[in-house]
């Protein structure tokens, strides 16, 4: 039987994709539900395009992708989504810049649904070595998510395995509802590499754990007592209205949380 490689492999060519990558994205998508209609992805590392062409069959003729790489990327012929093109180096300030009015039409700060990075260090053959480089590239990509993020939004990223990965998810973790591994079949059997899959930005003011003075504005379907903290909306089971509590927040989603008081 074929090694995954030339399965993989051949199936690109056969298919037109540039690259054996495209089913990583594939099958990350089938996994996490990334590439929705009408989002708008950002693919960091994207050259020679494979993702890229995943990502606009994905996102369909009302979606946006932005590929970024530091070389240059053919452009797709044809392809179904609006598809745009950024050169440079994503550590560097500038290039967020540039992503930034690539993406933005001036209409929303936060306009990216989705940050994609399948962006891989030049091996060394130092295992510790390539592991901490490619933690580093994926810092970068977390940073660009954060900054470009809507509420709600995804990150997938590419990250070695080793001693740094569990700080790496714990950080990414704090961000986002919540975070997982997943290792896509079309990766090499022999690969140490895994992806980051993120689901859930939040841009919410508060983060579990946080204890707060909150007034109880209203009250919910449910019966709970609501509270706001600036845009966001707290729930606090067993609340009236009208009283000013302290509260512990125990539970934070991208659009409304939970609180319990604090007796």
């Amino acid at each position: 039987r074929m090694s995954g490689k030339d399965e993989y492999y051949n199936k690109a060519k056969q298919e037109g994709y540039r690259a054996r990558s495209a089913y990583k994205l594939k099958q990350l998508d089938e996994t996490a539900g990334l590439l929705g209609d009408g989002r708008t992805v950002v693919d960091l590392g994207a050259a020679p395009g494979g993702w890229l062409q995943v990502a606009a069959e994905r996102v369909g003729h009302r979606g946006t992708v932005v590929g970024v790489d530091r070389q240059r990327i053919t452009e797709l012929d044809d392809p179904v989504a609006t598809v745009r093109y950024v050169r440079g180096d994503i550590t560097e300030e500038s290039t967020h810049e540039q992503i930034r009015k690539t993406v933005g039409d001036g209409s929303t700060d936060r306009p990216v649904d989705v940050v994609l990075s399948d962006m891989a260090p030049n091996m060394s053959g130092d295992y510790d070595l390539d592991h901490a480089r490619s933690v580093h590239l994926a810092r970068q990509a977390f940073e660009v998510a954060t900054e470009l993020l809507d509420t709600g939004g995804d990150l997938a990223v590419k990250v070695f395995d080793g001693r740094d990965l569990d700080d790496l998810e714990a950080d990414i973790d704090e961000e986002f509802e919540y975070v997982r591994q997943v290792r896509p079949d079309a990766s090499r059997d022999s690969s140490s590499e895994l992806y980051l899959v993120a689901k859930g930005f939040l841009t919410a003011p508060v983060r579990e754990g946080d204890e707060l003075e909150v007034e109880i504005v209203d009250v919910g379907s449910e019966g709970d007592g609501v509270a706001k903290v600036e845009d966001y909306t707290l729930f606090v089971p067993g609340a009236e209205e009208g009283e000013s509590l302290t509260v512990r927040v125990d539970d934070v989603k991208p659009t409304y949380g939970f609180a319990q008081v604090v007796e």
